[in-house]
Parts: C-alpha cells; structure tokens; sequence
C-alpha cells in the first residue's frame, strides 16, 4: 500500500531534520549520477549559453521530480561555476489542496532549496473550461511565473523541461497539429521584454531522473490539478490529459524494434534540410520550394 500524502510529508520533513541526508543527496548528483544527469546538464548550459554572467534566474519550481532536480543541479553550478549568477527559487501555487503545498514545501527544505512562494488561483479559472484546459492552465502558468519573475528582478526563467520532452513535443506537432516545430533550449518571450525562457535538462534523459529519485528514495508531487487529483500516477489514463502520453507509449513501441527511435527525432530537429521540404514558415511569413525552384 503506498503511503498517503500526509505520510509523504512527515518523512521529507523527518529527513530534512538530519543534514547528512541532504549531503548524500547532492553527492549523488556529483558521484552516481555525474554522467547521466550532472553532465548533460552542464553541456546543454555550456552548448546553448543558458546561463551568462550577471544572469539572475528564476527556477521554476513546480513540485515534481523534473523542477526539484533542476533546482539542485542549478545550485551545484553556482558553486563551481567560473562566473557570477544569482538563483531565484520560484514556486508557484496555482490552487493546490493544502497536503500538496506541503509536501512541496517539505522536499524544499529537506534538499535546501529556499523557496519564493506565491499564490495564483489557475485550477479555479480553468476548472470548468472543457476544452484542452492542460494547455490553458500550462498557458496561464507561463505567463504568471514570467510576471512575478520579472517583478523579482530576474531576465531568465528556467523550466524543467528534459530530452523526453523534447522529442514527445516534436512528434506530438507532427501527428497532432500538422507542423514540425522543436521545443527550443532557449527563447525570447513575446509578451516580457528582456526575458527568456531557458531548458538546462534539455540532454537529460527522463529514465535518469526517475533512477535518480528512486535511489534516494525522494517522493515527488505528480500533477495535482483537480482534473487530476487522485489519479494514480503519471500513467493514469484521463479524458482531460493531453496527448502526450500517448505519444509517449507511441516512442516506447517504436523503440522495441528500432532502439534507435529517441535519438533519431531529437538528431531531426537538427538536421532539417530545407531544400527538401514542401514549405516553411520564419518570422511569421510562410515559404514555398516553388519560390526557388
């Protein structure tokens, strides 16, 4: 039987009373995990220029696995990193029951993150919406964290989007709205002038993250929205859920006979050879091969 949430905070707090705890945590990242999860890390940061001097940053902290193991690599960067960078640890509640606050505020102080709250009541504005109200609350999510990042002073916000992610994203365009489009390590915001978006988990593999929580026995929020409450974990089938997860199981059947699936689509997003493709679109103005043909 799985322990209850109310379980789940009473052991992060237990465990957060004893330091030593939280030491073995961060060296696992150094140590266990150094190949898997710390130097991808690092690499896309270094490749994509994520992280510049004089940066503050906004790490988006959502209470899952993905964000709190971005928070912790984000502060062993700033001890060895070669320049000067501020961390702003950013949670936002958009209307989470009261045990799921907790325990989001219970994993923080048991892996020494020093969380900035603030409240932003989404569940309730899309609660009744019927139609994709994953995209509007996610929608909604962006635009508050970029908000009260801005008002904290910060130029970056960091999300906690990995490679997985990534290549779900790029074939979900394609089945699902007829475009090839990456999700891109970095971008300007639209809508905030001088900030932008940043992914540092770009090369890390989700398979990696999971290995990593479960090795040191951390228990993190799932999605806690009320479409979703109650559900039983990540894999649990619902009407409102996008359509990720079953292009999730899609990659994961592909992969039984081509091992070579997940790697091939993210080498795609990178290797678009444009003078054999229909059309285009840069900048909003769309391009045919007939105008060059």
């Amino acid at each position: 039987m799985s322990p209850s949430p109310e379980d789940l905070v009473s052991q992060a707090l237990e465990a957060a009373a004893d330091p030593e705890r939280r030491r073995q945590i961060e060296r696992s990242l150094i140590r266990t995990y150094h190949k898997d999860i710390f130097s991808p890390f690092t690499k896309a940061v270094a490749r994509y220029h994520l992280v510049e001097e004089g940066d503050r940053i906004a790490v988006c902290i959502s209470g899952g696995k993905d964000s709190m193991l971005m928070a912790k690599l984000f502060q062993e960067l700033e001890k060895h990193h070669k320049f000067p960078f501020e961390l702003v640890f950013l949670c936002m509640d958009p209307g989470y029951n009261p045990v799921n606050r907790a325990l989001i505020e219970a994993n923080a102080s048991l892996l020494g993150i020093p969380l900035t709250l603030f409240d932003a009541q989404i569940f309730d504005a899309v609660y009744t919406i019927e139609k994709n109200p994953c995209y509007l609350c996610a929608r909604m999510r962006r635009g508050y964290l970029y908000s009260k990042a801005k008002e904290l002073g910060c130029n970056k916000i960091a999300l906690g989007h990995h490679y997985d992610d990534v290549i779900e994203t790029v074939l979900m365009g394609m089945l699902y709205s007829g475009q090839f489009q990456a999700m891109l390590p970095k971008l300007h915001s639209t809508n905030f002038e001088g900030m932008e978006l940043i992914r540092p988990l770009y090369f890390v593999r989700q398979e990696a993250i999971l290995r990593w929580r479960d090795f040191n026995d951390l228990h993190f929020l799932q999605c806690a929205c009320r479409f979703t409450e109650g559900l039983a974990g990540e894999a649990a089938d619902h009407p409102s859920a996008s359509k990720r997860l079953e292009t999730r199981k899609l990659i994961a059947k592909l992969k039984e006979t081509n091992p070579y699936i997940e790697a091939n689509l993210f080498r795609a997003t990178e290797n678009v050879n444009l003078n054999m493709v229909l059309g285009y679109k840069k900048d909003g103005v769309r391009h045919s091969f007939l105008d060059d043909y």
